[in-house]
């Protein structure tokens, strides 16, 4: 099974790569994060990394401006003592630490850390996570995770996307062997990134986020093959105005039910509000729905 997964991580035929800001409340050595950060780098993006020295899971979207480390990193990922408010790994210059909170790592990510990169070009993508835990309906507005992305849509006009995991455990970046769920998550989520990059610029509406969800990776939900996307809103929609259109239906369903829906491996994707992280209105749904139509799969 892992041969296939890692299989699955090679670049695929006909993508675009492109500029990627990578984020994550859980820390910039979590698994979950740089399995994805791997995978989108094995798809032929040119990817820089910019979170959170430690984990700032739950800080929504607050931002400060990151202050001189004096423990050593998450994990120990980074010295005591480098007495610097930001930092890299050497080897690897593209993974950079903030020691600060999500939002201020994407803010310090997209206007500091990677540009030089770039030669001082924008990043074309935003992506955060995967989260190592759910972010659905309420958690939304406390997820640093989902913070980051809607920082990286509003305040910089970046298309972002936020992802998060089901299956939760933190766990360190160099754990052998890497576990399945990480590996799952890493070739997913890459396969949404690809999907929304093929489908031409602009990749998302402006001032939207998709707010995305993958089931626990148990049963058949280990192979990444069976993961199927859903049209999802974030917030109950009993007294909002009519959704897009999709599966029959001008009201979508709920992301908590879609991804909390036992072993269909269900992958919600919300179109989210930048402005207050609800559900975006039907017009911006419908965009989403335009492009990425082809994707996305009916609830049985």
């Amino acid at each position: 099974m892992r041969t296939q997964i890692l299989l699955g991580l090679l670049p695929v035929l006909g993508t675009e790569a492109i500029r990627i800001i990578h984020a994550n409340d859980d820390g910039w050595a979590e698994l979950y994060t740089r399995s994805f950060n791997d995978a989108l780098i094995a798809a032929g993006h040119d990817v820089v990394l910019s979170a959170p020295s430690e984990n700032k899971s739950g800080t929504a979207s607050s931002d400060a401006e990151p202050s001189p480390r004096t423990t050593a990193c998450q994990y120990n990922s980074c010295p005591p003592n480098t007495n610097q408010p930001i930092g890299r790994n050497e080897s690897s210059p593209r993974l950079n630490w903030v020691n600060s909170f999500p939002v201020t790592s994407m803010r310090y990510g997209i206007d500091t850390i990677a540009p030089p990169f770039w030669n001082g070009q924008a990043p074309e993508l935003a992506v955060s996570g995967p989260n190592v835990g759910s972010n659905l309906y309420v958690q939304v507005h406390f997820s640093g995770t989902v913070g980051a992305a809607v920082f990286a849509a509003k305040d910089r006009k970046v298309p972002a996307i936020a992802f998060s995991g089901l299956s939760d455990g933190t766990l360190a970046w160099n754990t052998t062997p890497v576990p399945t769920r990480s590996l799952v998550y890493a070739q997913v989520a890459s396969k949404l990134v690809d999907a929304v990059v093929n489908s031409g610029k602009p990749y998302l509406p402006q001032d939207v986020f998709l707010n995305v969800n993958l089931p626990k990776v148990e049963g058949k939900c280990t192979d990444p093959n069976n993961f199927k996307f859903v049209l999802s809103r974030i917030n109950v929609g009993l007294f909002s105005a009519k959704d897009v259109y999709h599966c029959g239906t001008d009201r979508l369903p709920l992301e908590a039910s879609v991804a909390l829906s036992g072993d269909g491996c269900f992958v919600s994707v919300s179109v989210g509000d930048a402005n207050d992280k609800t559900t975006a209105p039907r017009e911006k749904q419908a965009e989403v729905l335009g492009k990425l139509g082809a994707l996305f799969t009916c609830m049985p």
